[in-house]
């Protein structure tokens, strides 16, 4: 190809896992079908990827997505060399590649790497998309104290962690939030004051983003990836008709900030105004309560707000 239109697929895995070498991300249909030059790359997940002291210029943290920026970089420079347009490059990505890739949109210093982009099932306004920086810390300072780093400061906190065999950061991790707590994203993005100048919410009331055209887009059953994590009743292996019971549990488990009264007033909006009593009732609720929480909603009001400062914003559901 010659000055072919680029796309650089950027993939999820909630900060935790992934790699773009699955068979599943095989770039070589889309470009067969649409005539693009498709790219893709790998980034730090978990700890290695995201363990931050915010404002601690030697732990910063947002490795992950500083590997992100320079890839795209690097397309800017030799794209053209693979018969690419270095000044038509789409970012797009999935669930948390949705974050890192509406995470450039803040990003000031990725502005001029690419052109337009597309978020499919994730925005970085999602509640377990970006952590706070006091949140990011303490993370960093469980972890820590878990592989025997606790220290008075740190300066020597971090020098203990250089230390640690990568492997054992690496069981650890995920004992950072408790057992008993779905769906929490042990180590992600933050505001370090370079990548992320504030939380995502705040930049997109500012309007503090890159002007261009997006495509957002979601997926009827958004939940179902969340509820195989353990939800009441639910089971890979059978239909996972659930009981009232079983859904009121599945409340208090996937949001345990949340008053009685708050779940009471879920239960209602999502159960008690059907007219029909289906078995299947239940389990979908449950579904669509967390891929509204988690996805949906979030992307919608992502992509409201871009669209209303004058951009150019399409969403699709299937």
């Amino acid at each position: 190809p010659k000055n072919a239109m680029v796309m650089i697929w950027i993939y999820g895995g909630g900060f935790q896992t992934g790699t773009s070498s699955l068979p599943v991300y095989d770039g070589k249909f889309l470009a067969r079908v649409e005539k693009v030059i498709v790219v893709s790359m790998n980034y730090r997940v978990g700890a290695l990827g995201f363990l931050a002291f915010p404002g601690n210029p030697e732990a910063p943290g947002n490795m992950g997505l500083f590997d992100q920026q320079l890839a795209l970089q690097w397309v800017q420079k030799n794209i053209a060399a693979f018969g690419g347009n270095p000044k038509s490059v789409t970012l797009f990505g999935e669930s948390a590649g949705a974050v890192s890739v509406s995470l450039h949109l803040f990003s000031p210093r990725s502005y001029p790497l690419f052109t337009r982009a597309v978020l499919q099932s994730g925005s970085s306004n999602a509640p377990w998309a970006v952590k706070s920086p006091d949140e990011a810390r303490n993370r960093t300072l469980v972890l820590a104290k878990l592989i025997g780093c606790s220290r008075e400061s740190e300066p020597e906190i971090i020098k203990c962690l250089r230390n640690k065999d990568p492997q054992e950061i690496l069981r650890n991790e995920m004992l950072v939030v408790p057992s008993d707590t779905l769906l929490s994203i042990n180590f992600g993005p933050t505001v370090d004051g370079d990548f992320l100048t504030d939380m995502p919410d705040a930049l997109l009331q500012l309007g503090q983003f890159k002007k261009t055209q997006i495509l957002v887009g979601v997926n009827k059953d958004e939940g179902t990836a969340f509820l195989v994590y353990g939800a009441p009743g639910f089971s890979k292996d059978n239909n996972s008709i659930i009981t009232r019971k079983e859904f009121q549990e599945g409340l208090k488990m996937f949001f345990p900030g949340v008053s009685e009264f708050g779940r009471e007033s879920i239960l209602f909006y999502y159960i008690d105004l059907l007219d029909d009593q289906r078995a299947e009732n239940y389990r979908e609720a449950l579904d669509d309560v967390l891929g509204d929480y988690n996805i949906i909603c979030p992307a919608l009001e992502f992509t409201k707000k871009f669209s209303e400062l004058g951009n150019n914003a399409f969403f699709y559901y299937l």
